[in-house]
C-alpha cells in the first residue's frame, strides 16, 4: 500500500474515492468449473449486439457446464441509471438469459479497485497526468504542424504525450494539493519492464473453443493509458480485470472490438498478480450501413423490438444463434 502522507500524491486519490458499501480487499474467487461472464452498463437500452453477447455467452457456458455470472459495469454514476439497469433485467428475462449468484454493480466496488491503484501508486507505475484533453490536442497539433507524426493507438486516438512524467514528487503534490484535475496514468513503459517477459493471451478462434492459440499482447499501442481519475479511482481497464479475478472468470467472451485492449488488461494481470483468463473475442453485429450498433448513436434498442411484436426467437435468429423455424 503506498504511504498516506501529505507528500505522497496517492493522499489525494483515497480522499476523492466515492463512498462504498464494500470495502474488502481483492481476492481471488474460489469458484470452480468453467466461468463466464455478461457485463453490460446501464447507460442505454441494450440492442442486438448485446443480445448476441449475452446469448452467446450463455450458450458457451452451458456447452462448457459451467456457469455464466452477471456484472453491472456502472463507474461512470453520471451516466448510468436505475432506469438503465431496470431495463437489462427486463430485456434478459425476455430473451430468457439465466445467470447465477448475485449481480456484481461496480458502483458498490470502488475501494476494491482503490487497493488495486494504490499498488501500482506505491509500485511507482502509474502517476497523476494534469494535461486536459483540450492542451494535450493543442500540443499534439502543434507538434504535427512542426512536421513530426504522432503517434496513435488501435481506435485512432493520440497518444498521451507524457509530458507531466518530468514533473518532482514535491510539484505533483502541490498540484494535487491545489485541487488540479488529473488523472492516474499507466506508464507504460515502466510498467512493460516491470512485466518482465514478452505477454501472452489464449484466444479461442470460435464459440467451439478448440483450437486455442498465443496472441502476443502489445499494451505499448495504448499509450499512458487512464487507470483512475481524481473524482473516480477506477476506470474500465483496471476495474474489469479485477472483477474478472474477484468472481473467478475463466472464459471472458466479448466483442472484437476489445481484442487489442486486451494486452492493456494481461499488462495489469501480470503487474498484480492476478489469474489469466481465456478468450474469444466474436464478431461484431453492424447495422445496415456496416457499422457497429451503438446505444450513443440511437441504434434500435431490444424493448422498441420487442414492442414491435419480436420474440426472443425472432432475436436469436436476427443475430446468428439461431434458424427460421
Amino acid at each position: 500500500m503506498a504511504s498516506q502522507t501529505d507528500s505522497n500524491p496517492a493522499t489525494s486519490a483515497t480522499r476523492n474515492r466515492p463512498p462504498t458499501r464494500s470495502a474488502q480487499k481483492p481476492m481471488t474467487a474460489t469458484r470452480t468449473g468453467a466461468v463466464f461472464r455478461f457485463a453490460p452498463s446501464p447507460n442505454g437500452e441494450l440492442h442486438l449486439g448485446h443480445a448476441y453477447s449475452a446469448l452467446l455467452n450463455q450458450q458457451m457456458a452451458a456447452s462448457a457446464g459451467g456457469a455464466l455470472l452477471l456484472r453491472i459495469e456502472d463507474i461512470d454514476t453520471t451516466r448510468c441509471t436505475p432506469q438503465f439497469e431496470a431495463a437489462i433485467y427486463r430485456d434478459l428475462e425476455w430473451l430468457r438469459v439465466r445467470w447465477q449468484g448475485p449481480v456484481r454493480r461496480q458502483s458498490e466496488h470502488f475501494a476494491e479497485y482503490g487497493h488495486l491503484l494504490d499498488r501500482l501508486i506505491a509500485d511507482e507505475l502509474v502517476y497523476p497526468a494534469f494535461m486536459s484533453r483540450g492542451e494535450a490536442r493543442a500540443w499534439i497539433a502543434e507538434t504535427e504542424a512542426g512536421g513530426r507524426a504522432w503517434p496513435r493507438d488501435p481506435d485512432g486516438v493520440p497518444l498521451y504525450p507524457g509530458l507531466d512524467k518530468t514533473l518532482a514528487p514535491r510539484e505533483r503534490s502541490r498540484r494535487i494539493a491545489e485541487g488540479r484535475a488529473f488523472a492516474w496514468r499507466l506508464d507504460m513503459r515502466r510498467a512493460i519492464a516491470a512485466a518482465g517477459a514478452p505477454l501472452f493471451w489464449t484466444e479461442y478462434p470460435d464459440s467451439s473453443m478448440d483450437g486455442a492459440r498465443q496472441v502476443r499482447a502489445q499494451p505499448e499501442l495504448w499509450g499512458d493509458v487512464v487507470l483512475a481519475r481524481r473524482e473516480v479511482a477506477t476506470s474500465y481497464h483496471l476495474s474489469v480485470v479485477a472483477d474478472d479475478a474477484l468472481q473467478g472468470i475463466t472464459h471472458v467472451v466479448r466483442g472484437l472490438d476489445l481484442f487489442e485492449a486486451t494486452g492493456i488488461h494481461r499488462l495489469l494481470q501480470q503487474l498484480l498478480g492476478l489469474p489469466e483468463p481465456s478468450y474469444f473475442h466474436h464478431r461484431l453485429i453492424t447495422g445496415p450501413d456496416g457499422r457497429k450498433l451503438s446505444k450513443s448513436l440511437g441504434d434500435t434498442g431490444l424493448a422498441a423490438l420487442r414492442e414491435a411484436g419480436r420474440t426472443a426467437q425472432d432475436i436469436r435468429v436476427m443475430v446468428g444463434l439461431a434458424s427460421d423455424p
